[in-house]
């Protein structure tokens, strides 16, 4: 995303009856399609004519009525254009552009200094603004806690839980620190532990050692696979889950991550006929009144990006998890 497609406004893009709302930044701007650009889509020929917005800013623009030409409102960035065309375009904010922008929300602290950030991510909370959740998200809330947190990519956040699961995460509030924590990621000498609950009673060994590469599934690319490297995209990955509990009627069991592949632990549980309770995208059911998948980050463990003081976390279980444990007969104790 460019720069200049970071138009902060306080309310999302308003829809045409809407358009003139004096709070909303908007600049008109003419369009003269010149022969260089005849029977180009008309996305790729306002590239060239707006080049300091992205591509996927422009689409929503168009999507969103703001392109005329020749009189006519076009809806459509695969369009044809044609030389000699001439119209407008209404440069406004869309959900992508003020998708980083500061939103009050309650933030569990775990832990603050003026390096570093620990947070327990509650369930149902988006990490990172993207499509479907441009605003309501921990860095919108990041944004509003700290003013400098504008001044570093991704307001500081250098790793993510998915939207359902819960848990601990670490955000830097320097641009030293947060160089600090990705390098500390990369060289795994970030401790990430997660308690999974699987609605199947447990057999075999007590500690189970996964490791299987993770990538797009082939068959269905909106969810991750465990996948051959020599047919298919992906990377190795490792997990270690060890037995809390187990009961006929399901297992508790502690994972941690040695690689930080997106959706690594739901995968490779499902991978070893342990899917998570109410993870229905990867093989689980519902049940125990969860509704969500059975996820939660319990316990961090990282040197200090600026002291090098060793640091460890625990977040105790939530509720819906809490609440659930019973009924499938099991037992954790958070001390």
């Amino acid at each position: 995303m460019k720069h200049s497609d970071l138009i902060i406004s306080s309310d999302p893009l308003a829809p045409d009856d809407e358009a003139a709302d004096p709070e909303l930044e908007v600049e008109t701007r003419a369009l003269d399609i010149a022969p260089a650009q005849h029977g180009l889509r008309l996305d790729h020929a306002l590239v060239a004519l707006v080049p300091e917005f992205s591509r996927s800013c422009l689409q929503q623009l168009i999507e969103a009525g703001a392109v005329k030409l020749n009189g006519a409102t076009l809806h459509k960035p695969s369009a044809r254009v044609k030389a000699g065309e001439r119209g407008s375009i209404e440069l406004r904010p869309t959900p992508q552009s003020q998708a980083f922008k500061p939103q009050e929300m309650a933030l569990e602290i775990v832990f603050s200094d003026a390096h570093l950030l620990i947070i327990n991510k509650p369930a149902g909370l988006v990490v990172h603004p993207a499509p479907g959740n441009w605003s309501g998200t921990l860095l919108n809330g990041l944004l509003a806690f700290d003013a400098q947190a504008a001044l570093l990519p991704r307001a500081g956040i250098v790793h993510r839980l998915d939207k359902d699961t819960s848990g601990l995460m670490m955000v830097a509030r320097t641009r030293p620190a947060m160089d600090a924590l990705v390098q500390a990621i990369a060289a795994r000498t970030v401790s990430r532990q997660y308690l999974a609950l699987s609605p199947r009673a447990w057999t075999g060994p007590n500690t189970r050692e996964i490791e299987a590469p993770v990538g797009r599934d082939p068959r269905n690319r909106l969810r991750m696979a465990v996948v051959d490297l020599a047919r298919s995209a992906g990377k190795p990955a490792r997990t270690t889950v060890n037995l809390v509990d187990s009961s006929a009627l399901g297992t508790l069991a502690r994972c941690t991550l040695h690689t930080g592949r997106t959706h690594q632990i739901r995968v490779h549980m499902a991978s070893i006929g342990y899917p998570l309770l109410g993870d229905l995208t990867y093989g689980g059911v519902p049940g125990a009144g969860m509704q969500r998948q059975a996820l939660h980050a319990c316990r961090l463990a990282l040197t200090h990006p600026a002291t090098g003081t060793g640091l460890v976390f625990h977040a105790p279980l939530p509720q819906d998890l809490r609440d659930a444990l019973p009924q499938l007969g099991l037992r954790y104790n958070d001390a």
